[in-house]
């Protein structure tokens, strides 16, 4: 009875703590302005199917496809020998399940069993990818300290789940052959099986405290697991539906226009004005987060730092100084002290800080060719350029801040309408020179 209260009790704390670091997430989500989703919800059913479910944006790399297939479904399916823990520490039981699903519940163990060493394999892959083999997209100069430490310890913290699950499974079969109670004979246990022989020797007793040794580690890691999702970047375990739902069904590269700018001109060129139910804001483009649409700031918190985006990027490839990955990172960066000060105070007030110049400089976003390569191969559809366009948008229309080139071309539009220094009554003078 101890037992089942102490669980109990632990569950419940792991799973409000849970709530409310969720709860706390959407309130710092909620400080980005309100964002424009058209189109059909059952397009982004199947946009969301398509992408986040099925995965289909990361086919071309069969490795790093496979091995984060396998973690895929396999959490899935050992997460239903998690419920079965879960009940059993609530109940007090021992393979609660067992008598209900009857010759299903040797199916359930043995799918458990097959993917608990897949995924043990694909844990191993994933390291040695990082580690040894060094792959160049997760050794780039945003990807050190905390980044790279955050995927290690996800990843052998799968690995120490998988064995704790797998030596609990060991010693529950030793229990059932020498019959000893409450160990009745049930489930098929291929793999474990071939760990049985290392805990041979024990006692009944010594076989009992390691499958109730393995039993707590292997739930507490779980439940130390979800409390550690929110502040990693492995939230977009959760988050990746969602923002694959709300990606913009428009074609990559299709740039929105600014409603006062788009107001000005409306009405200088004569043509009518609609009203607007709510004043835009007075603000041209975005200096800080709070700038930026909410589906911005869903889009920083979705990133796995996979760095598919930046290996792409033309920028990034000629040594300019401009990585879309840390673009993400560095919103999330400035997210998270928002989001810290939101648990403190409750509320958020300005701290003289801002995403541009504070965590992303001008010269990253104008070294931005707005190729789209980033948003095309994101598995998330995650939309870096989005971002740079609006603090672009800042920077020229509010601070004035424009690069020189650029200043050019708008003096050249001001007085010529057209980009080039000519007058427009010599603009069909380069046709003279084909004749």
């Amino acid at each position: 009875m101890l037992s089942q209260v102490v669980f109990t009790l632990l569950l419940i704390g792991a799973g409000l703590l849970f709530f409310y670091h969720i709860r706390l997430l959407r309130k710092t989500l909620s400080i980005g302005r309100p964002a424009d989703l058209p189109g059909p919800s059952w397009k982004r059913w199947a946009q969301m199917i398509r992408v986040a479910i099925l995965q289909e944006r990361m086919m071309d790399k069969p490795v790093a496809s496979a091995a984060h297939w396998v973690i895929y479904v396999g959490f899935i399916v050992i997460n239903v020998e998690v419920a079965e823990i879960i009940l059993d520490g609530i109940t007090g039981g021992h393979r609660t399940l067992a008598p209900y699903l009857g010759r299903l519940y040797d199916g359930m163990t043995l799918a458990a069993e097959v993917f608990l060493a897949f995924v043990f394999i694909a844990a191993g892959v994933f390291l040695w990818r990082r580690n040894i083999l060094r792959v160049a997209r997760f050794h780039t100069p945003e990807m050190r300290g905390w980044p790279p430490l955050d995927a290690n310890i996800i990843l052998w913290t799968e690995i120490v789940l998988v064995l704790a699950l797998l030596f609990m499974n060991a010693a529950d079969q030793l229990l059932q052959e020498r019959g000893v109670s409450p160990y009745f004979r049930v489930g098929t246990f291929p793999v474990s099986r071939w760990i049985a022989p290392l805990l041979g020797d024990l006692s009944d007793t010594s076989l009992i405290a390691v499958e109730r040794t393995a039993w707590w580690l292997h739930i507490l890691g779980i439940l130390a697991f979800l409390n550690y999702i929110p502040f990693s970047k492995h939230l977009h375990i959760f988050l990746s539906f969602p923002n694959t739902y709300y990606a913009s069904l428009e074609p990559a590269g299709k740039v929105d226009s600014l409603p006062q700018v788009t107001a000005v001109v409306k009405e200088a060129l004569g043509f009518p004005v609609e009203s607007q139910s709510e004043s835009p804001s007075p603000l041209l483009g975005a200096k800080d987060v709070t700038d930026l649409t909410w589906k911005n700031l869903l889009d920083a918190y979705t990133c796995t730092e996979c760095g598919r985006c930046t290996a792409v990027c033309p920028a990034n490839i000629t040594g300019r100084k401009l990585s879309p990955r840390k673009i993400m990172m560095d919103t999330r960066d400035r997210l998270e002290e928002i989001k810290k000060k939101l648990h403190k105070n409750g509320r958020w007030e300005p701290d003289g800080k801002s995403l541009l110049g504070d965590y992303i400089t001008p010269e990253e976003i104008w070294a931005c060719t707005t190729c789209n390569a980033c948003v095309r191969a994101c598995p998330v559809l995650i939309n870096p350029v989005s971002i740079i366009l609006q603090l672009r948008q800042h920077l020229v229309m509010e601070a004035s801040q424009a690069p020189e080139t650029l200043n050019v071309l708008f003096v050249n539009l001001e007085n010529n309408g057209s980009p080039w220094a000519l007058p427009s009554v010599d603009r069909a003078k380069w046709i003279d020179s084909l004749s």
